[in-house]
């Protein structure tokens, strides 16, 4: 049986939480494994699905449609590094393989992650529209029960979104929630170590509220496994492989563009550094748009 949490007896010989169950790095690590193998088999069932005829490039397009400027690139693959970097340190010790040193490099990757967070908490505000992720108005649930249709009909057309579909904004929203969660238990976790930030202090809060922050902190680790697995399976999909592609070098054909998205709802902004494409456009619907530096 599986179970969620450890527990033992303190000094006094009181039974307290310690933490989350490894047991539970183990289940995500399954869990990733049957979705990748589950969406795998729904794909393939959809091969011989009727496909809507090749979409009409809106006039003015350009060559190379800007989707992720080099600022938003920084904070993605920088926010990567430190993900990975604290899901291999957290839990491959678990597995019997030993990393030097692997506290201080955990801690200090929270820190990478923490200084990501504010770096792109301060750039969504200034310069990207921060309210089009987060709109849940009316044009969210239609976008869900549209992509619900198209999970559960090959005859459903997928919906085409605004910059950011979505799938993207649910995950953004979940990766939004553990990263916070990471965030504060493990600023309260490093304050029972020592570093540069703060003085060793393992009175800090009681062993049962201790054992509340490591089991947050290992639920939001064992989830990031998860959201990991998920999003590096997707980027090297075939099918979704210009999604990474736009990561890393910040603009999409105006093929894809037109394939994948709605031009009411984001318009088309040109890759400035290449000759002949320059930016045409403007933002079509703040609620599922392109940022406002893309515009």
């Amino acid at each position: 049986m599986i179970e969620l949490f450890r527990r033992d007896q303190n000094p006094w010989g009181q039974d307290i939480l310690i933490g989350v169950s490894w047991d539970l790095m183990w289940m995500a690590l399954v869990l990733a494994a049957l979705f990748m193998v589950g969406h795998a088999i729904w794909f393939r069932s959809r091969a011989g699905a009727a496909h809507a005829a090749p979409a009409a490039v809106p006039p003015g397009t350009p060559e190379r449609v800007v989707r992720h400027t080099l600022a938003s690139r920084i904070f993605h693959w920088s926010m990567s590094a430190a993900m990975l970097a604290l899901v291999i340190t957290a839990f491959v010790p678990v597995m019997g393989l030993e990393i030097p040193a692997w506290v201080t490099i955990h801690w200090i990757a929270g820190v990478a992650l923490i200084a990501a967070i504010i770096y792109h908490i301060i750039h969504a505000i200034g310069w990207q529209d921060f309210w089009s992720m987060m709109n849940f108005g009316p044009s969210f649930f239609r976008d869900l029960f549209a992509q619900t249709k198209h999970l559960m009909s090959a005859s459903a057309p997928e919906p085409k979104g605004g910059k950011y579909p979505l799938d993207h904004r649910l995950y953004h929203h979940a990766v939004l929630v553990f990263s916070l969660a990471a965030v504060v238990t493990g600023v309260i976790m490093m304050m029972r170590i020592d570093t540069p930030f703060f003085a060793h202090n393992p009175y800090l809060l009681t062993d049962e509220t201790t054992g509340v922050v490591f089991a947050i902190h290992g639920i939001a680790g064992v989830m990031f496994i998860l959201l990991i697995a998920s999003h590096i399976y997707f980027a090297l999909r075939p099918d979704k492989r210009w999604l990474f592609w736009s990561m890393v070098r910040g603009w999409i054909s105006r093929d894809v563009y037109a394939e994948h998205f709605d031009p009411t709802k984001w318009k088309a902004t040109g890759d400035s550094s290449r000759p002949g494409t320059a930016a045409t456009g403007a933002l079509a619907d703040a609620s599922v748009s392109a940022p406002k530096e893309d515009a």
